[in-house]
């Protein structure tokens, strides 16, 4: 017989008896869309994970941190006199400290694309009757171009230039009317702050100027400052580079070296009399590396010199492990729907059988090999996991939509989150696996049929 008759029997038995045919492809639908919702729950968690580092740095980059015991505490001058020269040779030479020297032979590990200091600082921005905070964030102009800023206009700043900012979406929130001490948070309202194409008078030596007004010295001085971009998204959206504004590192040094000339750099080691160190160091370092396979053998190098570092890739390595006990549980709920979906195929199968006693006997006595048998009622099983599994994939999608569009919301997940996320390969597999659950339980009602006694089967009715 061949084989396309066969498959053309089998489907006008299961047509022959529609509703059983249809409450057991039922079965499978909702064993199909309990597996592949569950899974997607897993998945999406895992997707969702991965968005955020992707914002956050993404999985390439390691943060270089170190609060040891610097030289600010050194007290190797023996006179106020002492210039910033004599102090760097006397401060002990083996004291760790995360300086330009320790950055650079960061930068020389194998694997490390670029190697920045981050360098932090406040000051206080003023633009006609509007005042606001800056948090300054300085780092090379490198690492600026590796960070993938994503800006609504401007350009980074390029090396050689004069000290430009470039502000992060939600710093214009942090603008207020001096006259009403109002900003956005209490009005609703954009002050009338232009960051990027008009200038800003900057006040570095915030200490004196918040002295200043409450009538305690003079005020600081105050210095121009242009804006270079701005980044996108407005105040609604947030992202890594909101609340920040960046600028180059050495156009930042040279300006604070400006302002606190003969005095103290904040946040800067100094002598008990007050003088800044010729050099700076810093509490944070920002490390790029070419594949994300390197950053943990890059990370254990760095933690070696005695830094600490942590990265994304380290984090995400712990999420994952997580996640796939997550997978493994709600696969486990989606595929007991699936075994009782197969427990019916069985049931429906067996009842076939006896059902047809007699039409198996004919198809014996006529020479119809016992493989033939086997192939038409598993031809039958595996109709009724394929049809079930394309249903319940439809099912799964609608689910999967549902949870994205109405609940997602409720669990703090954005528009471009996803709770539920059914990846490309996972319907194929389904299916893939519905069709064997059909055909494995159909095997043993098929071993049945072809015991069955061509003589006995017709004297059975």
């Amino acid at each position: 017989m061949r084989f396309l008759d066969l498959l053309q029997m089998s489907v006008m038995n299961l047509w022959r008896r529609k509703l059983r045919t249809v409450l057991t492809v039922l079965g499978v639908v909702i064993g199909t869309a309990s597996i592949v919702v569950m899974l997607s729950l897993g998945f999406g968690l895992d997707k969702s994970a991965m968005e955020q580092i992707k914002e956050s740095g993404g999985l390439t980059t390691i943060s270089v941190t170190y609060d040891g015991e610097s030289s600010s505490t050194s007290t190797s001058s023996s006179s106020d006199a002492l210039n910033a020269t004599d102090i760097n040779a006397n401060t002990s030479s083996d004291t760790l400290q995360l300086d330009d020297e320790a950055v650079e032979e960061i930068g020389k590990l194998e694997h490390v694309v670029v190697a920045s200091p981050i360098l932090n600082f406040s000051a206080v921005a003023r633009q006609g009757i509007y005042e606001g905070y800056l948090n300054l964030v300085g780092m090379t102009v490198e690492a600026l171009e590796q960070m993938n800023i994503p800006l609504i206009s401007g350009t980074l700043p390029q090396k050689g230039d004069e000290l430009k900012f470039v502000f992060g979406n939600q710093v214009i929130g942090d603008f207020y009317n001096r006259k009403t001490e109002e900003g956005y948070w209490e009005t609703g309202e954009l002050p009338d702050v232009d960051l990027v194409n008009t200038s800003l008078f900057v006040i570095f030596d915030t200490d004196a100027y918040y002295s200043a007004q409450n009538g305690e010295g003079a005020s600081p001085k105050k210095y121009i400052v242009n804006g270079s971009a701005l980044v996108e998204g407005d105040m609604e959206e947030y992202n890594d580079f909101s609340y920040n504004t960046y600028v180059d590192i050495e156009a930042l040094k040279t300006q604070l070296k400006k302002v606190f000339k003969g005095k103290a750099i904040p946040g800067q080691p100094s002598t008990k009399s007050g003088k800044s160190y010729g050099k700076f160091e810093y509490s944070q370092a920002y490390v790029k590396v070419d594949e994300m396979n390197n950053v943990l053998t890059v990370q254990k190098q760095i933690k070696e010199m005695g830094f600490e570092a942590t990265s994304n890739a380290e984090y995400l390595k712990t999420m994952q492990k997580q996640y796939r006990s997550i997978q493994a549980v709600l696969g486990g709920i989606g595929a007991v729907s699936l075994f009782v979906a197969a427990i019916g195929i069985a049931n429906t199968m067996m009842m076939s059988i006896y059902e047809r006693t007699k039409e198996i006997g004919i198809i014996k006595v006529l020479g119809c090999g016992l493989s033939n048998i086997r192939t038409m009622f598993l031809a039958e099983a595996a109709f009724i996991g394929f049809i079930g599994g394309f249903f319940g994939l439809i099912l799964s999608y609608l689910i999967s939509f549902i949870i994205n569009k109405f609940l997602a919301g409720m669990y703090g997940y954005t528009d471009t989150q996803t709770l539920s996320y059914i990846p490309l390969w996972l319907p194929l597999v389904a299916l893939v696996f519905a069709i064997l659950v059909g055909m494995l339980a159909g095997f043993f009602p098929a071993l049945r049929a072809m015991k069955l006694s061509p003589l006995a089967a017709i004297r059975n009715e």
